[in-house]
């Protein structure tokens, strides 16, 4: 289930970030620095198999990457910072079922978006 975490280290310039995590996802959302509206969010999901990342950008729309975590050395080398890669398929409406499921006890306005979000990408996409 997800849980905001408290105390997200916040940079004035950037806008206010909120943080939620569970053992499978985080969700992190971006507002303007201006006001209290919401400039995107990245859900990432699949923790505990192969991480994925859902970008939405107020001004950019959607991405959908896997997230490479470093442990196994990119060409040979030690441990490195983890990185978002090129991934295939999303299965977006399965994925807002799922989110749905364990953002029960967020903030409803920000379930709501990251929900509507999800549904409005559709059903698999990618490759």
């Amino acid at each position: 289930m997800l849980r905001e975490w408290k105390g997200v280290r916040q940079r004035p310039e950037e806008g206010r970030r909120r943080w939620f995590a569970d053992d499978d996802m985080d969700l992190i959302v971006w507002y303007r620095a201006s006001g209290d509206s919401v400039r995107g969010f990245q859900l990432c999901y699949g923790k505990q198999s192969v991480q994925h990342a859902v970008t939405w950008l107020a001004d950019r729309g959607y991405s959908h990457a896997r997230v490479d975590d470093g442990e196994v050395g990119r060409e040979g080398s030690s441990k490195q910072t983890p990185m978002l890669v090129e991934d295939g398929t999303l299965d977006a409406s399965a994925l807002a079922e799922y989110f749905a499921g364990e953002a029960r006890d967020i903030d409803p306005e920000v379930r709501s978006l990251v929900y509507r979000k999800l549904r409005a990408i559709g059903g698999r996409t990618g490759q």
